[in-house]
Formats: structure tokens, sequence, C-alpha cells
């Protein structure tokens, strides 16, 4: 983490800051983004899966933010609370000083409205003037709400939702056409505090100052109450607790649910077609996660997790979807929205296609996890065990097929060596939860069968001895897959076989450039080119550091630490030419690598 750093706040012409400039806020149910010059430009309500009433991040024009920031210019500095998710941005301008302390409130045991954003303003030194503007615009920007004042607070009304200001000692608010306005004046030693009370189909409670500021404090106590219980004290600590607190914001308090990122159609290349929603939970991920929540020490949170995926795969048993929603509902219908997209990358897209594509990688995904739940010590009951042998018989029936593979092409199926890897993967977990106990044993025949088949096909028709390596897919004779890389996390083959190493050297050759590795060469159905994707950086990482080379592992892990932005959170994506980061932020599978990476330092040395 490249820790505070003090610059000027800048947008392009269009009005749109960089990704790289904005830090993220929750409270369990959803995620704000909150940009270096101090307005929040994404907020969804009442949950991150929830249309947006602040999206100036994906229409600059239209989309509706929550400004806050001093009239002159400034320059800026910020950092979260140590062992928070509450930001606090300092703003240096020639009149003086202000620090904003802004959060997602944890709702406590009163009469709370049901969302509630607080932004604290203190005045350091000198007198500054300060200006805010809150412009919401309900479902997507598509709609522009009722204001009007309630008990002399401007409310914002849409059907069924409404938000409130709320301002003490931080000028008197005014409705000025579309929005809700005010300005100040902060002087050393003062204290001003705004408050966005929201709601969905039920009242709205208008709070009263000393209970916004009781939530705010309150707030900032939680997580460091949950910071503390972690269990990692290893190499690059501090980004790995940054790491678990972004991830914690990404977990749907009420289902135990994993977003993959709190945002949709950030694109991966500017202007291009590369832009999806991500605000579901995808089964790739599950494995990954589990392992790191249980490592980590978040037991309660990895018990949620576990049977939230037990609960949403049981709905489409014995087959999987690639992704579930937030609250274990089946549906995705992708569309498309009237709006400007970040620096115009259109389209923008809600809901993901992906859902209806047949991905075999994901069986792998849920029996590691099963397996590395079991592993921590923890019951799965006979009849989830039923279910589980179900989709190891489902594997054996399907693994012939070609797939999307894990990166969800769009350019007609293959047979993707990543997915037959983890075909075989769901397999022998099958076996060893049979051999456990967990499983009913009466299939174990059939699935040795099949494990051995698939080993098989993949060393056969996977491997090309001309490139020294596996490949993308069957039949491929110059195209790897950063992918290939997880042969050495999913304990594919011994850390020492050379074909593994070979494998390694290849994807860093032909998909490497710098610190960072591209997702995979060759064609995916999509125009354009997107950038290079920091999860494969973090894999590459984990797999050197698992295969006995710990030295470049080390040298990489702290060329990729500096790549975070200065709050230590990273986007999908980045583009190797400028460090620009693109896609979705935060993104929760950048930050499980990262952690995946560090605890592979902490296992035996494979040398």
């Amino acid at each position: 983490m490249t820790g505070p750093q003090r610059s000027t706040p800048r947008r392009c012409g269009a009005g749109y800051a960089p990704i790289r400039d904005y830090a993220a806020i929750g409270d369990g149910r959803t995620v704000a983004l909150v940009a270096r010059d101090g307005a929040i430009d994404w907020l969804c309500l009442p949950d991150m899966d929830s249309p947006s009433v602040f999206g100036a991040l994906l229409d600059a024009p239209h989309g509706g933010a929550f400004t806050l920031a001093p009239v002159d210019p400034s320059e800026t500095e910020r950092r979260y609370v140590p062992e928070t998710n509450v930001l606090e941005t300092t703003f240096f301008c020639g009149a003086g000083v202000v620090r904003v302390t802004d959060a997602l409130t944890i709702p406590d045991g009163g009469l709370t409205p049901c969302r509630e954003l607080a932004r604290r303003i203190e005045g350091l030194s000198g007198r500054v003037a300060m200006r805010w503007a809150v412009v919401p615009r309900f479902d997507y920007g598509q709609r522009g709400p009722r204001l009007a004042l309630r008990a002399g607070v401007p409310v914002a009304v849409d059907g069924r939702d409404a938000v409130a200001v709320c301002a003490w000692n931080a000028g008197t608010p005014r409705i000025d056409g579309p929005a809700i306005t005010g300005q100040f004046e902060t002087a050393q030693g003062s204290r001003g505090l705004l408050a966005l009370a929201g709601t969905h189909q039920e009242p709205l409670v208008l709070p009263p100052r000393e209970a916004v500021e009781h939530r705010l404090d309150a707030t900032i106590a939680f997580w460091r109450r949950w910071t503390a219980a972690g269990w990692y004290d290893g190499p690059w600590q501090p980004a790995v607790r940054r790491s678990e607190l972004a991830l914690k914001l990404l977990v749907h308090a009420p289902t135990g649910a994993v977003a993959a990122a709190p945002t949709t159609s950030l694109p991966e290349e500017l202007g291009g077609e590369r832009n999806w929603d991500y605000r579901y939970c995808w089964i790739r991920d599950s494995a990954f996660t589990l392992d790191a929540l249980l490592r980590l020490g978040r037991t309660e949170t990895a018990h949620a997790f576990f049977w939230w995926f037990m609960h949403a795969s049981n709905l489409t048993r014995p087959r999987l979807q690639v992704l579930y929603q937030l609250d274990g509902g089946r549906f995705a219908r992708e569309r498309q929205l009237p709006a400007d997209g970040y620096c115009r990358s259109r389209p923008v897209r809600i809901g993901n296609g992906a859902v209806d594509q047949l991905q075999l990688d994901i069986y792998g995904d849920l029996m590691e996890s099963a397996w590395r739940y079991h592993g921590a010590g923890h019951d799965i009951d006979r009849d989830t065990g039923r279910r589980l042998a179900e989709a190891a018989d489902l594997v054996c029936d399907i693994w012939r097929q070609p797939d999307s593979g894990i990166w969800e092409c769009r350019s007609g199926p293959q047979h993707y060596t990543h997915s037959k890897v983890m075909c075989w993967v769901a397999l022998d977990r099958a076996i060893r939860l049979a051999e456990a106990g967990v499983l009913p044993a009466r299939r174990v025949g059939r699935w040795r069968r099949q494990a051995l088949a698939i080993r098989e096909f993949i060393d056969r028709h996977c491997w090309e001895e001309a490139l020294g390596s596996y490949v993308r897919f069957a039949g491929s004779r110059d195209e790897v897959d950063a992918s290939l890389l997880l042969m050495a996390v999913m304990g594919y083959h011994d850390p020492r076989e050379p074909r593994l190493h070979r494998t390694i050297d290849a994807v860093r050759r032909l998909l490497g450039h710098g610190a960072f590795v591209r997702r995979y060469s060759g064609g995916d159905g999509l125009s354009g080119r997107e950038g290079a994707f920091i999860t494969c950086s973090f894999w590459l990482v984990e797999a050197l550091a698992r295969t006995g080379r710990r030295d470049e592992a080390a040298v990489l892990m702290e060329a990729l630490l500096a790549m975070a932005n200065d709050v230590g959170l990273y986007a999908e994506e980045i583009d190797p030419s400028n460090d620009a980061f693109l896609g979705n932020f935060p993104q929760g599978l950048v930050h499980l690598s990262l952690v995946g990476a560090a605890l592979a330092f902490a296992e035996p040395d494979a040398s």
C-alpha cells in the first residue's frame, strides 16, 4: 500500500474521475464510492444490487451525486480510519484545512433509517468556505424525484423510495431545482454533520444529530473489533488486512453471499463494449473466498457464505449456475440502460448474460469449497453430502462437453484446459469426501475412472510440446491462459513437476507485461482489448511460491502491492501503459488472490 498522498483531484472534461481515485465505504448491505474530490458518485439503495440513487459514476450529467468540498481549489489527502472501512479525506486549501469523515453507518438497536450515510466535517485550521449538493436520481439516473420539505428537512421521493438530507452546523439546506444544496464555513475546532437517511418500502426516519454521531462512532468501533478478530500476522499484513476489509464490504449481511464487486459496467477498455454487471455472487470465486475466510479466522462469515452457497446451488441441482443473485435467486437477465457510460463507454449493462453459459470449472469450485470447509473441521450433513454426490455424478456425464470457460468468453464453446482441470478437481475432492464419510461412497469407482480419463485427456490434448506448456484449450498450438497457473494452486501436479514449471514460465513469457499478466492470448468474441487482469498477477505470485520459487514470488508481490491506489484498493484490471485502473471496483477476486498469494508464503516450501 502506498499510503496517504496529497494531490489535486482531477476529472476529465466529461466530468468523470479516474477509477483509481475512488474509495469504498459500506454497511453490509450496500456500498458507496467516494471520489478524491469528496463526491459520492455511486450508491445503490437499499442494497448493492439495487438501482442507484447516485449514479454519476456511469452518467456524469444525469446520474446524480452527493458533492462536498471547499469552495476554493484544494489538494486532498485521504486514508481509512485505521482498521476500518470509514474514510477520512483531508482538504488543504489556502484558507485552512478541513477533514471529512465518511461512513455508511451500522444500525444500532434503536429506530434508525433503513440506510444511513454520515459525513462529519471538522475544521482543523483557518476558515474554509464549504459547499455541498445532493442530486438524487433514482433507477440508475432514469427518474428525478419529487423534492419537498418535511418538518423542515428536504426529502426526495420516488415511488417506494425516499432519501432525506439532514444538516447540522453545515449550512441551511435549500431546494434548488433538482438539487438540495448548502454552504457554510468551518473554523478551527468546528464540527458539522450531514446525513443522508434512505428508505425503501418503509417509513422514512429523520434521525437526530446525537443519534447519527453515536452511530458514526459506533461504526468505527465495529470495524475495529472485526479487524482485531482476524488471525493473519504474516508478511504484508497491511495489504492483507485492507483486503480483508474490502472483502467484508462485499458480503451481503442478510444472506452471507459475497458480490464480485459493488459496481456495474466500469469498462475493461475505455470506450469499449467490455462492460459487465458484477453485483452477483460467482461460483468461480467460492473456493478462493471460503479458503481465505477460514484461514484468516473469519469463521462466522465462512459459515454464512458456505451455507448460502449450498442453498443457492440447491435451487438448480444438480446443475450449477455461473452466478446467483445476492439473495440466492437464479435470475440475472442482462439488459442495457440509456446511460452515458463511464467516460462514455457503452453499453451500460445491468444483469449478466453469463448466467446462461455452461462453465464446467464451477463444479470443481463447488467440491473444493466443500472439501476445504470439511477440512477446517466443520460438519456437512448427510442430505448435503447426497447433493454433492449428485453433482459429482453430473461431472462424469458432462466433462467431455466444450464450455465457455472461466473467463466467460462469448466466442463459442471450447475444450478449455482449466475447465477440464477443475472437472478433475471436482471428482478428486468428491473421492476424498467419500473416503472421509461425508459423501455416499457407492459411486466412488466411477468417479475414479472418470478422474483418470480427464487427466489422460488433459495430458494428451492440452499439452503442446513445441510450446513447452499446457495451452488455453485442447488442440491450440500457441495460445496460453493465465488460469493455467491454478494447476499449481489446485494441486493438479506435484510442485516439482517440470511441466508445471514450464507452463508457469510460458504464461509469464507470453502474457506478461512487467509485473502484470493478461488473462489469455487469442480471441474471445468481443471487439477491442482489455487491460491486464490483476488477479492473474497474484496467481503468478502464488504459483511461484507454491513451486519453490519464493524469491521470484516475493519480488513480484512487492511490485504488485505498489500498484494499489492510495487507500489500498484494486480494480479488476490495470492498463500497463499508464497504471490506470479499469473494470469494476473494488474487485473481490483481486483481493482474494492477494490474500491467497500472501498465505502461500506461510506454507512449507515445495523445494
